[in-house]
């Protein structure tokens, strides 16, 4: 016969599991899985300037022009101000040394028209992370909803949905790209000019990107399907509506957050491309990718035409690389 339980007031009272005693008589306390990523992402020296940088970059697109702020009229020129008296009428180029670098024209003047690189890089890093952001929201929308029902549902639900990603993976987006936006006409949508062309350009991109992250989401959904919580969530008679948006989704979002990060430079890329090839937004609004294109006939009397929006692109993308590489070892579960 087993001795009765002590019920008496003197019992020790029980310890929360997230405390315990350490060296010392120090309390441990237990961290989440948040804290834990957000300390390895700290001790990640790359991704912190990445994060740095990306939040630099952000924060001078939004506060560049008005109404949100007035970077670009506080330290120079408006970035559509010609300065003709500044360029030599006979090679086009600027009459300064080094390109025109000065204390008023810290990146010195473009060719022909002497417009501020300062002002005109700030105005195009403007459209640059619009476009990115805008269309990688859009393909983060779609691919996570495809993708985790594909993977939630499987059957003929996800053998339809794996053959859209199939088409749209082999659908040639930058001819489809050029064609659409080199036809657009004036007005269209409620909408003009360079609004016009870049509201297509988000669509195209994130509408035909979406396939990729929809695979990812997609094999993650077939692994979280299987797991413990949601046949818990099943047994209390919980519906497939919630299962989806309130066991399923909080556990894609390191992923989702991680392929985001990587897909925003690639959309970076892509924008300038079009800008380019010339089916971009149109003069005189500024794109890094345009100004290489006009750069291409001078880089030879003024290289810093083409270094400067060059040095832009690269680390922008290099940023939200390092930044996305740092992300997905720090929400590993697996890395120590």
């Amino acid at each position: 016969m087993t001795a009765p339980l002590d019920v008496s007031g003197q019992a020790m009272e029980a310890q929360p599991e997230a405390v315990l005693e350490g060296a010392g008589g120090k309390a441990i306390e237990g961290r989440s899985l948040g804290r834990i990523a957000w300390l390895r992402l700290k001790r990640d020296k790359a991704a912190v300037f990445g994060a740095v940088v990306v939040a630099f970059l952000t924060l001078v697109a939004i506060f560049a022009e008005r109404p949100f702020g007035g970077l670009i009229a506080l330290f120079g020129d408006l970035p559509n101000v010609p300065n003709n008296d500044l360029i030599d009428p006979l090679t086009s180029a600027p009459i300064a040394s080094w390109g025109g670098i000065s204390l008023e024209h810290p990146f010195g003047l473009e060719p022909v028209n002497g417009r501020d690189l300062f002002a005109r890089i700030l105005s195009g890093a403007q459209i640059s992370l619009l476009v990115a952001f805008l269309a990688t929201l859009l393909s983060v929308v779609i691919g996570s909803l495809m993708g985790v029902l594909a993977g939630f549902f499987g059957g003929w639900v996800d053998t339809i949905i794996s053959r859209l990603m199939d088409i749209f993976l082999a659908f040639p987006l930058l001819l489809f790209a050029i064609a659409i936006v080199g036809a657009l006409p004036d007005h269209a949508l409620g909408l003009t000019g360079n609004g016009l062309r870049i509201a297509v350009i988000v669509f195209i991109i994130g509408f035909f990107s979406w396939p990729y992250i929809a695979r990812i989401v997609r094999g993650q959904t077939l692994s979280l399907r299987e797991r413990e919580f949601v046949d818990a969530a099943r047994s209390l008679g919980a519906g497939n509506g919630y299962i989806i948006f309130r066991e399923m989704l909080p556990n894609l979002v390191a992923p989702i957050l991680v392929y985001s990060t990587l897909l925003i430079p690639t959309n970076i890329l892509f924008e300038a491309a079009l800008s380019f090839l010339g089916v971009g937004v149109n003069e005189p609004q500024a794109s890094w990718g345009g100004m290489l294109t006009r750069a291409v006939d001078y880089y030879q009397i003024a290289p810093h035409f083409m270094i400067v929006p060059g040095l832009a692109i690269f680390i922008t993308v290099m940023a939200f690389n390092l930044l996305g590489d740092g992300l997905r070892d720090a929400l590993d579960p697996r890395a120590r």
